[in-house]
């Protein structure tokens, strides 16, 4: 597959990028919808915004970076190449959490939870889009498996999954498919006025991180911490914390 969508003189224009910048363009306009819901000033939103994007890309850039630095030691020059891949969600997870929770802090009018929640549809559908970049790239897949196991699939998914004379599993869709079902779930769930502020967020933090941890199982590129795999370890992290989070949040809803 060529990753490559088009060429202006000597600049190339990788698919990568172009569905990167779906995925946030998207996200924006579904979040600036969802102010509504959350009675979030729009214009404190876009600006708290233009502060977490940066650093949520940073993030997502710089922890791939460090669970790679053998290889980023030796080729300095592809530390910026974000055009090949390695952007990992995580990072831009905490590095957007991080900011979020700086700018909230400072301003009494953007709640942390409210934010939170307004942004995690966005951030799911994001990754939906995100992951078939990852597809285009030939990238973030399985294992092997038997032609008569793939020839299930799509013409198209069959073909960007065979690789070197191999197929292999097409993870990149199972976690697309995966994060769609999460974005409906909490798009409807927004609407509902009686959803306490956190819920939403929380729960994409669980459901997120307990299809990760499966659909992990299956990748053979995933970045490693000795002989555990990171996403594994962050993804059971999350669930314990987001889990326990919830239950304090709607334990306090409870009527006594």
């Amino acid at each position: 597959m060529n990753p490559i969508a088009f060429e202006i003189g000597p600049f190339s224009v990788h698919w990568y990028g172009i569905l990167i910048a779906l995925a946030f363009c998207a996200g924006l306009i579904l979040a600036n919808h969802h102010t509504n819901y959350r009675k979030l000033d729009p214009d404190k939103f876009f600006n708290l915004l233009i502060v977490m994007i940066p650093a949520a890309l940073i993030g997502a850039r710089l922890y791939y970076v460090l669970f790679n630095l053998h290889y980023y030691i030796a080729y300095p020059a592809e530390i910026v190449a974000v055009w090949h891949g390695g952007l990992a969600i995580h990072g831009g997870i905490i590095g957007g959490f991080l900011a979020v929770l700086g700018v909230t802090r400072r301003d009494p009018d953007l709640k942390f939870w409210s934010v939170a929640d307004v942004i995690a549809p966005s951030l799911v559908i994001g990754q939906a889009i995100g992951r078939w970049g990852n597809f285009l790239n030939q990238e973030a897949h399985g294992g092997p498996v038997s032609e008569s196991f793939i020839s299930e699939f799509p013409h198209f998914i069959q073909q960007g999954m065979y690789i070197d004379g191999q197929y292999y599993h097409p993870t990149f869709l199972y976690e697309s498919l995966w994060d769609t079902l999460i974005f409906l779930f909490l798009f409807w769930l927004i609407r509902k006025k009686s959803t306490p502020d956190g819920i939403i967020f929380l729960l994409y933090l669980l459901l997120y991180s307990a299809g990760r941890f499966i659909i992990e199982s299956l990748r053979t590129d995933s970045l490693m911490l000795g002989p555990f795999k990171i996403a594994q370890v962050i993804s059971i992290a999350a669930i314990l914390l987001s889990a326990v989070l919830l239950f304090v949040k709607l334990r306090k809803k409870k009527p006594v």
